[in-house]
């Protein structure tokens, strides 16, 4: 429960940052910093991890029930916190009068924080950009939980084409693939969808409206899978293609393809992004590849569904290998509306691979 590797690449940034405790925070929605050391898909509003730099860790969970979990795997150093605030004061005065960083202090309640800064005599650092750093490059084992999310995706996928039909409502469509998703291993699943025509400018949660012959739906199926995301984005018609619902495919398809030609180690993501829009650009449509109509041309994966940095033109980082990334042109455009496509994606040595197996197509049913 407790990743040792991942505990040592904390304790040598505490060193190299000067942290005398490190508290990793998650709550409800943003597991994701305190997952990074307790692999624990705690149920409670929040959870907190506090490591000292000698290695030793202490551990604040809400629910009795994640408690029980932890505490029986970890043998100690975890309490049931019915007062958060209190027990975080706690984990904080660790610190005897050092440095406090945090990890998630970004998702905290105000209160929170003060409770450390009292705690603590000092304010807290933000650790989150740090600990960010140290999650972007994936272990092997990592990279094998991802695959396995990954392979959940492409048959939710699969499921959620051959259950679509017209009549349906958007809800029932998602509450099926969810329901295909948990019973094969999903601990969780994030899932967007739209359906229409060229009135869809984007992705929402389900609403109760019917599918009808001829329209085009959409959807991101991000599956978690011993605590890994994997996401898939594909484009599906009730019918046969439009001439105009191919033609605006295939601009999708070959701004997927420029952005996989380009990702490999030491790239820019900006220009990844740059790849995708130029292709928008060359065929006319360089007004829908800013922000009134699309939100990022991909993002990073991993202990969250969506990570940083974000696959835009005025993000400058530096791919490195072994990072998951998935780049997918989503976005609207006046030929046939919003489309989405994408795979998730490993940067390898040369260049990348795609996790995901399902057919790169305009699907139809």
């Amino acid at each position: 429960m407790l990743n040792q590797s991942r505990l040592q690449s904390l304790t040598n940034l505490m060193t190299e940052q000067g942290w005398d405790l490190l508290l990793l925070y998650g709550h409800c929605w943003r597991k994701d910093f305190f997952r990074y050391l307790v692999n624990a898909n705690f149920s409670g509003a929040h959870a907190a991890a506090a490591l000292s730099r000698s290695g030793d860790v202490r551990i604040a969970l809400m629910d009795p029930w994640d408690y029980e979990i932890v505490s029986a795997a970890l043998k100690g150093g975890v309490c049931l916190a019915r007062d958060f605030a209190k027990a975080l004061g706690e984990l904080a005065a660790l610190s005897k009068d050092g440095g406090v960083a945090i990890g998630g202090m970004e998702l905290m309640e105000a209160r929170f924080v003060d409770t450390v800064r009292q705690s603590a005599n000092r304010p807290p650092v933000s650790a989150s950009p740090a600990v960010e750093e140290l999650r972007r490059v994936k272990t092997p084992d990592e990279i094998e939980r991802i695959q396995k999310a990954a392979d959940l995706a492409d048959r939710g996928y699969l499921h959620f084409a051959e259950t679509v039909e017209a009549g349906m409502s958007e809800y029932e469509l998602v509450a099926e693939t969810e329901a295909f998703l948990k019973e094969n291993g999903a601990e969780d699943n994030f899932m967007l969808i739209a359906s229409g025509g060229v009135e869809v400018v984007g992705m929402t949660p389900p609403k109760d409206r019917r599918f009808e012959p001829g329209d085009h739906i959409i959807t991101e199926l991000t599956p978690q899978v011993d605590g890994y995301y994997a996401q898939i984005c594909r484009t599906l018609v009730l019918g046969e293609p439009s001439a105009k619902q191919r033609e605006s495919f295939a601009i999708f398809a070959e701004a997927r393809q420029a952005a996989e030609d380009i990702l490999r180690p030491g790239v820019n993501i900006a220009d990844v992004a740059k790849a995708q829009n130029d292709v928008f650009r060359k065929y006319g449509y360089g007004e829908y590849t800013g922000p009134k109509y699309t939100r990022v041309r991909g993002h990073n994966l991993g202990l969250h569904p969506d990570e940083s940095p974000y696959v835009l033109e005025d993000v400058n980082y530096t791919v490195k290998e072994n990072m998951v990334i998935i780049a997918h042109p989503n976005t609207y455009l006046p030929l046939a509306g919003y489309m989405v496509f994408g795979d998730t994606l490993l940067v390898t040595s040369d260049g990348c691979t795609s996790f995901n197996k399902a057919e790169r197509k305009l699907f139809k049913r």
